[in-house]
């Protein structure tokens, strides 16, 4: 992925009295813009740092943040307290990121739904993600896998696109409800395949699988861990991942790139934001920490077991990830004329 220009670097411009010369003024300028952002990392954090879910507690994403809470206490010598503030599917939280203090003592995790989708979804979101936030880490990503029915008489891909261009609008696609991750997953694959299917919203994911389960839906998108022991047990059968690698424990299923569908990658991703205006050697210092805490051997499997891929990187390649995701649900959502309920 191409890093864009850092954006998060602070502009600082000191007031100096009128008198002061040109020259004084570009010295004391330039030499505040040096030792600012340094004094910033050397003196923080001195108290408890607020690391905000936007979902409930026992959520996968609650869950995330409370395994990197507790070794990013230890490295940082202060407490990191996780606080839930739900609501709007992801809204509530990510707006307390974005309205917070940009002093490093509020940190927020967040997912593509809050971030990506909802901005274009909804009515009224109260942030802009490109411009209120300063992304500090990404921190794992799952592809959708696209399962069907064990009984239906398609054996791959091909033979289901043959199957929906034959019968147009026959058949269904299940999700956790509008505007989900898998909803435009579902969306994403008519397009780039030409087919028409219906969309069926549900609750959960669970709900949507189990109606695949049974037959009364033909298929649905879903992260790779709820399904794994249906495919084990041969109930369902996986078509494609929706994701640029093959996983291991589907190693037979091949992905979208490799069947033609390159651009119909789903890959829904969870991250660490701060807010806008956070001193950017606040964020170095823990991007650093927390790519050396996703590295360590028991917080990688249990993010695995979780079914996401742990995938770190730079600030600067979570905004650009954060952008271009921004921008590709747009587009999937005004092609498809989404709306929230």
């Amino acid at each position: 992925m191409k890093t864009p220009p850092n954006t998060l670097l602070m502009t600082l411009k000191p007031r100096i009295a009128i008198a002061c010369s040109a020259a004084i003024m570009l010295s004391l300028s330039l030499n505040l813009k040096a030792q600012t952002p340094a004094s910033a990392a050397q003196d923080w954090p001195q108290k408890t740092v607020r690391l905000i879910s936007p979902f409930s507690a026992g959520s996968s994403v609650d869950i995330m943040a409370r395994l990197i809470s507790v070794p990013l206490s230890k490295m940082l010598g202060q407490a990191v307290v996780v606080e839930n503030k739900t609501g709007a599917g992801g809204n509530v939280g990510a707006d307390a990121v974005a309205k917070a203090a940009p002093d490093g003592y509020t940190l927020g995790i967040v997912t593509t739904g809050p971030m990506a989708i909802n901005p274009s979804l909804m009515a009224h979101v109260p942030y802009n993600p490109n411009k209120d936030f300063a992304p500090v880490v990404l921190l794992a990503a799952g592809p959708n896998v696209l399962v069907v029915n064990a009984n239906m008489a398609v054996s791959n891909l091909d033979d289901l696109i043959k199957l929906l261009k034959a019968n147009p609008g026959k058949y269904s696609y299940g999700s956790s409800g509008v505007g989900s991750t898998n909803h435009l997953a579902g969306e994403l694959f008519s397009f780039k395949t030409n087919t028409k299917m219906i969309h069926i919203p549900y609750k959960g994911n669970q709900d949507a699988l189990n109606d695949v389960l049974s037959g009364q839906i033909t298929m649905t998108f879903s992260g790779l861990q709820p399904l794994l022991s249906n495919l084990q047990a041969g109930k369902i059968k996986a078509l494609v991942i929706a994701g640029d690698k093959r996983m291991p424990a589907i190693a037979d299923v091949p992905t979208v790139a490799e069947l033609g569908l390159k651009g119909a990658e789903v890959m829904p991703w969870y991250g660490v934001v701060a807010p806008a205006g956070t001193p950017p050697s606040i964020i170095q210092l823990l991007n650093k920490d927390i790519t050396e805490i996703m590295s360590r051997p028991d917080i990688y499997n249990q993010f695995k077991s979780n079914g996401s891929e742990p995938n770190t990187g730079t600030s600067a390649q979570f905004a650009d990830l954060i952008a271009s995701d921004v921008e590709r649900w747009s587009e999937v959502i005004k092609r498809a004329g989404i709306q929230s309920p």
